[in-house]
This record gives structure tokens, C-alpha cells and sequence, in this order.
């Protein structure tokens, strides 16, 4: 096979897996992504020649850049570094199962190795500092919510294993033509991959006709302000844009309304920062007590930029900092507010936080990073984090889980909430930094897959869109259009029921993991063993 043929194929996949990603995307396309690059990997391996790192780097350039190119609007910089450096890891990853496969079996076979190393590096790459999560494969369902019912049972990391499965038989297939093979085993290939294919879909269209929701209805009103993040949002008088939102919120808020959701950063700083050792002496907090008092049914629910001053006796994490005019600390955050008028005002602190945006490196040798950071006009740097998952409270004791922004591509971390308690999940975010891009419209159907893995029904307020209601088999009503103000209202269906998903979260990525390091090991002593035995 000619190096042009190689670059063809690895070429060929990295379109393949653009072209199979929401919202726009072709997901069955997704079934045959890997095969170009499994190929490469036959080859290169039998013939002892270099370059798969290379070519599975390319494919993953390719991938990444043609499908998250969008971050560009933010920061251009800082887009080529996430791009690069996310195609780097999986390229690692792919290089790895590489050398096992080799090792393990010189080659001959080993495809199943793919599968425990790449949903390994998923889970890993969903819980340390430069996590970004937005391509883990079960993601490329999010469209087609019908398919993945029984995400449930499994969450996204069954979506992964799926598409993997499905890739390593249609490679055998494909592999098995090419070398003109017929027989048993060819058929045996071909009954299992329509098997592997629809037996799930099937399953889950019987999942989605038969699932019916309990009845317990609470009424929510979503606000869409439409507030421009870059020329608006820090510009403005925070009070005058309080106002605006309430000015909206009027127009659906009745005595029977529940809840009222704003968007993340609704409260943000200037004369008006909100110190949470004093937060009800903040004139925009006395401003929603009152609102909150001329309708004491409801319970509002809102996005902040808060601080807190750290005790000379707490231990700094690295997202402290120093206030310019002294040698004391402070943390800031971004929060989820509950104000009613029965209880004090409760807080959550984003805890799974935007790299780059939010959080930097706090690793010696990469510190230096912080100075990148992505301006996206409001708090620049490492924001602080709660260090437990928690959940907001009503005055009717209804729990809800308050999910804020990029915690909304994290399956275990919304799960977690649920285990709190939680009957209800509110998305509050702020996705104008992208324009008009796919950025937000992927942003949006993460949404959907946490109301299939959870059976939760969901409220999500985005700034400047995309808001819904999501019901508990990833239904969407009332999907607003995108940088046009709007509040919509709807009754949706709290739920106490747990999915083995949410009792379990992601344990077939922990199983992967272990299996992942018995066969590097195995696969590491048997190339050694062969390699000793080779230079007897």
C-alpha cells in the first residue's frame, strides 16, 4: 500500500467522523469511521513499518477541527491549542492499542483492545483539569434520541462501545471481501453486524413508545434574555439588565408558576459584586427578594458571579486570588442562586469547570498557561469549586439539580445530582460566545441525552438560546430561536425514580479501565518475552 493510499485513508476518516456528528451530521456514518484507520493499522502492523501515530493524528486533526472549529469565535489562539491537543491524545490512544495489538498477538489479532483503551481515555479525559468531553463518541446520538433509549442502562459510555463494536465487525467484513473470502465466518460477520446494528434501535423504539411518565407536574417559566455577551452583558448597568429579564419574566409569571429560571451570569459584577458573606446587602439580590415576594409561590432560580474572601486559615487552592491592596485571598465563582421568600438563599458553585475559560492548569510546569486564558468577558482564570455535589431546595422540599453550562456534557457528574435527590434538572448557560455556529446547537442536545440517562425532565435557559423543556425520553418542546429574547412556560414532570445509569454512572468505562491495564501488561510482557526470545 503506497504512503498516498494511507493518507487517502486516514483522510477518509477524519471526514467520517465529521460528517456523523449532530446537529447536522449523518450518525450512521459514525458505524465505519474507525475502518479506514483499522486498515492502516493491518497494514503498518504486518509490514513492521512507521507512522501510525501520524496518520491516526491526522484523522483526529481533521475530525476535531471540521467539527468544534467554532471555538475560533472565542479565542483563535486558544481554538488551534484545544484542537491540536485534543487530536494529540486520542492519537496516543490510537498509537497505543497500535503497539499492544502487536505485541499481544504480533499482530493478528486484537481488535477488541480498541475498544477497553478508548473508553478508558474517555472517562480519564472526563475527570482531569484539561477535560474536554464534547467528541466522547456516545455524544453522536444526541440527535436521534429514539436510538438511544436504553442510554439509561448505560449511559454515552454504551454509545462509545456500541460504535466501536460495530467498526471492528465491518472491518472484518470489508477485510474479509477484499481478500475475496466467502464461508461460515463471513456470514457469521455479516448476520452479527445487522444484529449489533438494529437489535439496539429496535430495543429502544420499544423504550420510547412504552415509557410513560409519572404525573406530577410543577409549572416553569424559562427566560431567554438575549443579553450580547461581548458588547452588553459586562458593559451595562447590572441592575437595567435585571430589569430587562424581569421585564420578561412578566410576561408568563402567573400565581401558579413554580419556577423561574434565568440564564448562567444573569448577576454579574461592577458597583454591584455580589460577596457572599453579605450577599443579601447586594441591591440585585434585594431586587429578586422583592420580585420573590410579590410572587410567594415561586422559586427563582438564577446564574451569578459571586466571591468570597478564604479565612487566613483555610487552605488556597490554586484558583485563589489576591486582592490588588493587601495579602489576603479570595475565590470567585460561577453560581446557581435559588431565592424564595421561605428560606435563606441557597448557592451552588459551577464544579466542572471550562478549560481554558474557567480553569487553568494548576501543574507546575503548564501555571504559566493561566496568562491564556480565554477572555470571554466576564471572570477571567481558575474560578473556585464546591468540593461536594449539591442540590437546590424549594419551599415545597422539591429538589433540583442545578446544571450550569459545560457540567451539561458530564453523564456521572448530572447523575450525582439525581443521587442528591433531584426530581428536576435546570440547564442555566450563556452560549453567545460562538455566534451563530453548531457550538451551541451540540451545546443544546447534551441536554437531551442527560434527560434520557436520568428519566429527568429538564428546563434549560440559555442567554441567547437555545431554551426548552426536555421531557424524560429526551422529547423537546418549545425550542426557541437562537439571539432573540423569549420566555416560554410549561408544565414538566418531576420524578424520584433512579435509572440503573444514575445508581451505577459510568461503570463500564471503571471495568474498561481495569481491563484497559491488564492487557497493556500482558501485552507489554509479551513483547518483551518475544523480543528476548528473538536475540536468543
Amino acid at each position: 500500500m503506497k504512503r498516498l493510499h494511507l493518507l487517502l485513508l486516514s483522510v477518509l476518516s477524519g471526514l467520517l467522523f465529521a460528517a456523523s456528528w449532530p446537529e447536522h451530521g449523518l450518525a450512521p456514518l459514525i458505524f465505519v469511521a474507525f475502518v479506514p484507520l483499522l486498515f492502516i493499522q493491518q497494514y503498518l502492523g504486518d509490514t513492521k513499518k512507521k507512522g501510525m501515530f501520524w496518520y491516526a493524528w491526522l484523522s483526529f486533526f481533521i475530525w476535531n477541527a471540521l467539527t468544534t472549529w467554532w471555538i475560533w469565535y472565542s479565542t483563535d489562539v486558544g481554538s488551534i491549542l484545544a484542537i491540536a491537543l485534543n487530536s494529540l491524545f486520542v492519537a496516543v490512544v490510537f498509537y497505543l492499542f497500535h503497539r499492544s495489538k502487536i505485541w499481544f498477538s504480533q499482530n493478528r489479532t486484537g481488535f477488541f483492545i480498541l475498544l477497553f483503551y478508548w473508553i478508558s481515555w474517555e472517562y480519564f479525559h472526563m475527570n482531569w483539569e484539561l477535560t474536554w468531553s464534547w467528541l466522547n463518541l456516545g455524544n453522536v446520538f444526541a440527535s436521534t434520541p429514539k436510538w438511544i433509549q436504553w442510554y439509561e442502562y448505560t449511559g454515552t459510555m454504551g454509545g462509545t462501545a456500541w460504535v466501536i463494536i460495530i467498526n471492528i465487525v465491518a472491518y472484518h467484513i470489508l477485510e474479509m471481501g477484499f481478500k475475496q473470502k466467502s464461508g461460515i465466518q463471513l456470514n457469521v460477520h455479516r448476520v452479527s453486524l445487522v444484529l449489533l446494528m438494529f437489535v439496539p434501535i429496535v430495543i429502544s423504539f420499544i423504550m420510547y413508545d412504552t415509557y410513560h411518565e409519572q404525573e406530577d407536574p410543577v409549572e416553569v417559566v424559562v427566560v431567554q434574555p438575549n443579553t450580547d455577551p461581548y458588547n452588553e452583558q459586562y458593559d451595562k448597568d447590572p441592575m437595567a439588565l435585571l430589569e430587562k429579564n424581569l421585564a420578561l419574566a412578566d410576561r408568563k409569571v402567573t400565581e401558579t408558576t413554580d419556577f423561574l429560571v434565568f440564564p448562567e451570569s444573569t448577576l454579574y459584577g461592577g458597583s454591584n459584586t455580589i460577596w457572599e458573606s453579605h450577599i443579601e446587602w447586594s441591591p440585585l439580590i434585594r431586587r429578586l427578594k422583592q420580585y420573590a415576594a410579590e410572587h410567594p409561590q415561586l422559586s427563582i432560580v438564577i446564574g451569578a458571579s459571586t466571591y468570597r474572601e478564604i479565612k487566613k486559615s483555610e487552605k488556597r487552592s490554586h484558583a485563589a486570588r489576591r486582592f490588588s491592596n493587601s495579602d489576603n485571598y479570595y475565590y470567585a465563582y460561577n453560581t446557581a442562586l435559588l431565592i424564595d421568600t421561605a428560606s435563606p438563599i441557597q448557592l451552588y458553585h459551577k464544579s466542572k469547570l471550562t478549560p481554558g475559560v474557567e480553569n487553568m492548569p494548576s501543574w507546575g510546569i503548564l501555571k504559566p498557561l493561566e496568562n491564556l486564558a480565554i477572555d470571554l468577558g466576564g471572570t477571567v482564570g481558575s474560578l473556585g469549586t464546591d468540593n461536594e455535589i449539591f442540590v437546590l431546595t424549594d419551599q415545597q422540599n422539591r429538589k433540583i439539580a442545578s446544571v450550569i453550562c459545560y457540567e451539561s456534557v458530564y453523564g456521572e457528574f448530572v447523575a450525582h445530582a439525581i443521587n442528591e435527590g433531584a426530581g428536576l434538572v435546570f440547564v442555566i448557560t450563556n452560549d453567545g460566545w460562538w455566534g451563530n455556529t453548531p457550538g451551541h446547537r451540540q451545546h443544546f442536545l447534551f441536554s437531551v441525552l442527560r434527560a434520557i440517562e436520568t428519566r429527568r425532565s429538564i428546563a434549560r435557559s440559555a442567554n441567547t438560546g437555545i431554551s426548552a423543556f426536555i421531557n424524560q425520553r429526551g422529547d423537546v418542546f418549545q425550542k426557541t430561536a437562537y439571539w432573540k429574547p423569549a420566555v416560554i412556560s410549561q408544565q414538566i414532570n418531576i420524578n424520584d425514580k433512579l435509572t440503573y445509569y444514575v445508581k451505577n454512572g459510568d461503570y463500564i468505562a471503571r471495568v474498561s479501565v481495569f481491563i484497559s491495564i491488564s492487557l497493556l501488561l500482558i501485552s507489554i510482557v509479551n513483547g518483551i518475552l518475544k523480543r528476548n526470545k528473538s536475540l536468543v
